[in-house]
This record gives structure tokens, sequence and C-alpha cells, in this order.
């Protein structure tokens, strides 16, 4: 059985731990509302994540289609396609006009090696180079389990907290491995989270 997901923007989005143990793939009309607020799964239970920054679930940009799209080539999530599967890529997003030297030309320039693959970051470099996400590099987020057990002194309240996302790896900010950030990095792979409370919230 083979499962396409959904072709619209959700009201509510969805992100699962289970992707960031390779079991699952959420797709990006579910990683990316139309309003800020995640259903997080864990493997036994549900919580909630939001934020009030709109910007967060702001139009699909081209560069975010881009990724999409290219993804949908790339169902293993290997960060790369084949070439032969380039000319579809760039055709499904209106990049090619003369296709046979067009495509010819980006393959040469996209795999200079001769390796017979399209690496994502490379791609989207080459044709949207410099896209801004509009995304801030911190902002307020709030996390609700309505478990009693697993709240703090059994006492059921939202965690607030700060969302770091600097779109790199920053060795001086570092923060916990925790469910609920692995979760969140299905979608920014290098957010960390810095929480009001003393231990961070549950996500289970």
């Amino acid at each position: 059985m083979k499962l396409h997901g959904i072709h619209n923007q959700a009201s509510v989005g969805f992100l699962s731990l289970m992707e960031s143990l390779r079991y699952c793939k959420v797709g990006a009309f579910l990683k990316s509302p139309k309003f800020p607020i995640w259903i997080l799964g864990s493997e036994t239970h549900l919580s909630v994540f939001f934020a009030k920054e709109m910007c967060l679930v702001a139009p699909e940009s081209p560069s975010e289609q881009a990724r999409r799209v290219f993804q949908t080539f790339d169902p293993e999530d290997n960060g790369f396609i084949p070439d032969s599967l380039l000319e579809e890529v760039m055709k499904a997003l209106d990049l090619v006009s003369e296709p046979e030297y067009y495509v010819n030309l980006m393959k040469s320039t996209l795999d200079p090696e001769g390796l017979g693959i399209v690496l994502l970051a490379p791609f989207l470099l080459e044709f949207f180079p410099d896209q801004d996400t509009g995304i801030p590099d911190s902002f307020p987020v709030y996390h609700y389990n309505g478990l009693k057990q697993s709240n703090h002194n059994e006492r059921v309240e939202y965690v607030q907290g700060t969302a770091l996302v600097l779109g790199f790896e920053d060795p001086m900010v570092r923060t916990d491995d925790t469910p609920v950030k692995r979760c969140l990095q299905t979608k920014w792979p290098y957010i960390e989270l810095l929480w009001t409370t003393e231990r961070s919230p549950s996500l289970n």
C-alpha cells in the first residue's frame, strides 16, 4: 500500500517522532499548516505544540515548493535524485523551456564530477539562491500535554519556552536532546528549545 498524503494545506499541522526514527514521512502540507499549531505524535500519545508567529506558516515559498517537489522524487529521503530524474523535477517546477540543452547544462552544473546524482542543496542554491524564509531566529513556543502524570507535580498546564531556529548547527547553542526536540527537528532541523521550566515537557 502506498500513501499519497493530503493535497492541500491543513488547518492544523502534524509532526511525528516516528519520522525522526525513519518509520514514516510526514508531508509538507501537514508540516506547514494554515495556523502555527501542530499535533505531536509519539509512539503512544498525542500532545500539542503551538506558537503565535503566523510567519511560521506563511504560504509556501518557491524554494519550499521546490524542496517538496524534489523530495517526491526522493521517497527514501536520501537528499539526492538520479540525474535521469532532473528533467522531470525541472518540468514539475516550470524551470525548463528547452529540455534537452538546458537539462544537460544543469546536469553538468549540478553534478560536475559525473556521479550520476543531483543533491538537493546545490539544486536549491542554483535555482533559488539567497531566498529568505521569513522565519525569525527565535520565537515563543508552547507545549501542552493533557496527561496528569506527564506534567510536573501532576499539574496539567501549558509549558512555555523559546525556540531558536538558526538554519545551521551552532555548537555554542546546544540544548538537551529530547523527544519533543527530535519531533520538531523533522520540520526545523536545527531547532533548539529553551523552556521556562526545570525539566523539558514530555511527549508521552
